[in-house]
């Protein structure tokens, strides 16, 4: 399977997005942290024609907040069966499983790794994930792990370059 083949990107967002940790004032709010790097990548992917996808178990406002910033369509919270979810995203979208990139972290995450297309996972991934997905990033989660996988999709995709120079020209708001 070649990334060349990728239309959709899915993504877990604690450990993936997020560094995995959560953050709770003592008024009950709950704070999560999203790096730069990872939200002009999802807009890169957006703007070479791919969607983009969050599937995740909990259900927090920071997410809600943070899709909207980034006109990411496809937010799904508080979701226990993600493969479940996923399934009936891609039917909604026309595509099949191979089209499908999903990033996960933890256990949780295993059923789609296993069946999508392309499967990744960021470096503070739990050792049994990264043995069972195709490229492990170099980078941590929320630390620009999901940048990094993107950007290896896009290069292989289409003309990165042109791509960059194409989101530069457009005069569109470049989203971080």
């Amino acid at each position: 399977m070649s990334q060349a083949d990728i239309k959709l990107i899915a993504m877990d967002v604690d450990g993936v997005l997020t560094d995995g940790k959560f953050y709770i004032g003592s008024d009950g709010t709950e704070y999560k942290t999203f790096h730069a790097q990872d939200g002009l990548g999802m807009t890169l992917a957006q703007h070479a024609g791919l969607k983009v996808a969050i599937i995740t178990g909990k259900r927090s406002r920071a997410v809600t907040l943070r899709a909207r910033q980034l006109g990411i369509d496809y937010v799904f919270q508080g979701i226990q069966n993600k493969r479940e979810k996923l399934l009936e995203l891609i039917d909604d979208l026309g595509l099949v499983y191979e089209n499908v990139c999903y990033i996960g972290d933890d256990l949780n995450d295993l059923a789609i790794l296993e069946q999508v297309g392309f499967s990744a996972a960021p470096r503070n991934a739990v050792s049994y994930v990264k043995s069972h997905v195709d490229y492990v990033a170099k980078r941590k989660g929320g630390e620009g792990a999901v940048r990094e996988i993107i950007d290896f999709i896009l290069m292989e995709k289409c003309d990165y370059r042109k791509l960059i120079q194409h989101l530069i020209e457009s005069g569109r708001k470049i989203k971080q």
